[in-house]
């Protein structure tokens, strides 16, 4: 374990998020307090005033280091920055590791220069900033500023102050993956509620169509779960739900997740292509079966070249497949291996994902279990997907970061010319509102730059059906409180 004291709580996420970026799978307490525990092995001590920030550790009782700086600007935001800076600074020392993202710690470090960009700044000149302000390296900061280029283009054009998202929640599974914390539920469980929470999902779609009727829909993204867990006619009656109660004329995507191999059928892809559906993602996230195996995806390699060749066959020229890198037991070969395999089969987008191990995953809590076998995740690894992508014609686009990331690094989105997922853009941006309808859906209302308010549905699938009308109701009445929309 690692105690920190500080003598402002007000920091105490900024400084917990960092330390645990040093120190993964440790257990990191950051309180305000007058005294240390006695026993705890490495000891940290934070404290900010007008003047000045200092950092102090000791392990095993020891005195190790002590850092202070001062204070240039008492602007909160860049007494924050010092006081991360200070930090690293030290634990860089102490350690002997750096971080490629530097003292960066949230979600969406391309909201940076994205933000530099629209001031008008230079590429050199963001660069710099990230460099000197968060000592992010040469190679991620030219990362986030590419993308942040590129995603400027792609939503060129979109109208942020009229337009709109919507995301449609499918909760459901055909079976639970040991990395998995999202509010899904394994479908044989569920197979006799389905359709009564289709039909408190239309109730809420029916709703949401009325309220931002005379608005422009330009994304919709059904994800979950995995969608296509729902039969061809339930897929159908879902999509003819969505047409009848929005208006598609400004619609530029239509995204559905087929992200399950073993959930994807000729009739299922009927009905999506049916519906205009542009894009689906058919997700193998390793082509190791062995590693398929121990995370509880019930599927094989087959089945996803299968799955993916049978899209391709019913006209879908837009498919995505994700991947996972940082698995337990896969080391840069694996990856290689699997980069292969995709490469064989040319999807459109390739989005790379970090393992990141939360709360609820059920392979957090048998860390222990799985640890001899390793989280491996490094620059190199990720250099090579880089180069596979590349090397295919699909480019960086878009990029995340997740807490307790293997390696501390990052999800990154390549797609192919024309091919990028508008939507993942949005939801990462915060440019534009994005309904949710669906057990666990969090709406996103963007009323202008960071003045972002949710609203969220329960994440429990009986609770939601249960209580669908006080779902429906909590947005009837955000919406009528910020002026978004009145009974008519």
């Amino acid at each position: 374990m690692i105690e920190v004291k500080i003598n402002d709580e007000s920091f105490a996420y900024d400084i917990h998020s960092l330390i645990q970026a040093f120190y993964p799978g440790v257990e990191v307490q950051v309180r305000q307090k007058d005294t240390f525990t006695e026993d705890t092995p490495l000891k940290m001590e934070a404290s900010v005033d007008d003047k000045e920030i200092s950092f102090s550790l000791w392990e095993d009782g020891a005195f190790q280091r002590k850092g202070h700086i001062y204070v240039q600007d008492a602007d909160r935001k860049a007494v924050k920055n010092q006081l991360k800076k200070l930090l690293y600074r030290e634990l860089c020392a102490f350690t002997g590791k750096t971080l490629p993202w530097g003292t960066l710690t949230g979600i969406r470090p391309v909201k940076i220069p994205m933000a530099m960009l629209e001031e008008g700044k230079s590429n050199l000149e963001i660069a710099r900033y990230m460099w000197e302000t968060y000592d992010c390296s040469k190679e991620k900061a030219a990362l986030a500023i590419s993308i942040a280029n590129q995603e400027r283009e792609v939503l060129k054009g979109l109208d942020y102050e009229n337009g709109y998202s919507l995301y449609v929640g499918i909760p459901f599974c055909p079976s639970i993956c040991l990395y998995c914390s999202f509010s899904s539920s394994p479908i044989k469980l569920w197979e006799k509620r389905i359709e009564d929470y289709l039909e408190a999902l239309f109730l809420e779609l029916a709703f949401l169509g009325r309220a931002y009727a005379g608005r422009k829909l330009n994304t919709v993204y059904v994800g979950g779960g995995t969608p296509t867990t729902l039969n061809a006619s339930q897929l159908d009656r879902l999509l003819s739900c969505i047409e009848e109660n929005f208006d598609l004329r400004y619609l530029r995507e239509l995204t559905v997740e087929a992200g399950r191999p073993d959930s994807v059928t000729p009739e299922k892809l009927r009905a999506l292509k049916a519906h205009r559906v542009t894009r689906i993602s058919v997700n193998p996230q390793t082509m190791n079966q062995k590693t398929l195996d121990l995370i509880g995806r019930k599927h094989t390699t087959e089945q996803t070249k299968e799955a993916f060749h049978m899209a391709r066959e019913e006209g879908f020229d837009n498919i995505n497949m994700d991947l996972i890198v940082g698995l337990p037991g896969e080391g840069i070969e694996d990856v290689r291996h699997t980069m292969e395999e995709l490469r064989l089969l040319d999807p459109d987008s390739i989005t790379v994902h970090s393992l990141a191990v939360k709360r609820a995953a059920r392979l957090k809590l048998f860390r222990d279990t799985y640890e001899e076998m390793g989280f491996q995740n490094s620059q190199e690894i990720m250099d090579l997907t880089y180069r596979y992508c590349v090397e295919q014609g699909a480019y960086p686009y878009y990029l995340y970061r997740q807490k307790n990331m293997a390696g501390n690094f990052e999800n990154v989105g390549y797609a192919k010319v024309d091919k990028a997922g508008i939507y993942n853009i949005l939801i990462m941006e915060e440019k534009q509102t994005i309904l949710a309808a669906g057990a666990g859906g969090s709406s996103k209302f963007v009323f202008a730059a960071d003045h972002i308010e949710r609203v969220e549905n329960v994440k429990d699938v009986t609770q939601y059906i249960g209580r669908i009308d006080e779902m429906i109701g909590r947005k009837r009445s955000f919406m009528e409180a910020h002026g978004l929309w009145k009974e008519s």
